[in-house]
Formats: structure tokens, C-alpha cells, sequence
């Protein structure tokens, strides 16, 4: 007999949730809830490392079913928001790399940036104005790990200590990344001014 449990998603604790999945009788219903919880943000996760809407919900679809798949091994030892944003991350940066090795043919090294700024303002649900389009090509023109930092902290306020957790960096060299882009990031702009 299947277990029902009705707790709203907005009022479960994350002890509830963890105790929900790791019962077989529940983890159907536990892992909806982690998907009504944490759709939303993975896919503004993904929408700014890869700039295009479709590219965006597919990787949120890939990251719930590894997810799905891997939750046997989800041993509660980091938060649920922490381990689904590390999967989704390596999910995005395996998307980019194979990406990148497709487009190598027909693009140069130099021009990854133009590419992925073409990307961005080609997607029709993109609305930025031109002091957005600035804005994300000085993100964009970030080293990958420092963008990556950027991105969890500006836009999901993500604390340091779970974005180590996610990275494996230490929260020193996170708190010295993000203040290395945020001084890139300002001088990029002053420069398009």
C-alpha cells in the first residue's frame, strides 16, 4: 500500500524531505516535492551558464533524472539544494564542453565569447536592454570559475560555504574569486561606458 503524505512544498522542512526520500514508500512523492521546490532555480542556474531557453530546460530535465537515478546514493550529508546544484553544474559544464568541441570546426578559440553573446541575443525570450547585453558580456568574458562564482552568488545568493560544497573550493578561494569578477566585471562596464 503506497504511503501519502500531504505536506505543502513551501512548508516541508528539509529533515522531512531528506526522510521522505530515503523511504522507498515516499521517494516518488519526496522527489516531486524536489522538483516543485527546485525547478525554478536550477533553470535559472542553467539559463545563465548557457544563454538559450531550449538548451536551458533540457539540462533542467537531464539534472532531475540523474537526479532521479542517483538518489539511492543521496545520503543526506549535504543539503538536497546542494547536491542538486552540483549535478546540475557538472550537467551544464558537460553541455558546454561538448558544445564547444562541436562548434570547434566552425569557431575559433577567440571568438567562444562572440559565439555565446550570438546565443544570448538570438534567444527570443531574452529581453535585456543594452546596459543588460553589457552586463552579461562582462560576465561572460570571466574565467569559467570565476564566473561560475559570480553567477551562484549575484544571482541565487548562494552562501560561500555551499558553494564549496558544490565546487569542492574552499570558501577562501571562492570569497577571493567572486571579489576578483565583481572588480573585472566593474571595469568591463566602465569601459563601455
Amino acid at each position: 500500500m503506497k504511503e501519502n503524505i500531504t505536506i505543502p512544498a513551501d512548508q516541508i522542512s528539509e529533515k522531512q524531505l531528506q526522510t521522505m526520500l530515503a523511504d522507498p514508500k515516499t521517494a516518488r512523492q519526496g522527489f516531486a516535492l524536489v522538483v516543485k521546490l527546485h525547478s525554478e532555480r536550477i533553470y535559472w542556474q542553467m539559463r545563465r551558464m548557457v544563454y538559450n531557453h531550449e538548451d536551458a530546460n533540457d539540462l533542467v530535465q537531464q539534472t532531475f533524472l540523474k537526479a532521479w537515478t542517483a538518489l539511492s546514493g543521496f545520503r543526506g550529508e549535504a543539503k538536497i539544494s546542494t547536491w542538486l546544484y552540483r549535478i546540475a553544474l557538472y550537467e551544464a559544464l558537460n553541455f558546454l564542453e561538448k558544445q564547444k568541441k562541436e562548434n570547434e570546426s566552425t569557431i575559433s578559440p577567440d571568438s567562444d565569447h562572440d559565439y555565446i553573446m550570438d546565443q544570448l541575443e538570438s534567444d527570443a525570450y531574452f529581453d535585456g536592454d543594452e546596459a543588460e547585453k553589457v552586463f552579461q558580456q562582462a560576465i561572460n568574458s570571466l574565467p569559467e570559475k570565476q564566473r561560475l562564482v559570480f553567477q551562484m552568488r549575484y544571482y541565487d545568493e548562494i552562501p560561500y560555504e555551499q558553494i564549496a560544497a558544490i565546487t569542492g573550493t574552499s570558501e577562501g578561494a571562492l570569497k577571493a574569486s567572486y571579489h576578483h569578477a565583481v572588480k573585472k566585471i566593474e571595469a568591463f562596464v566602465s569601459a563601455h561606458d
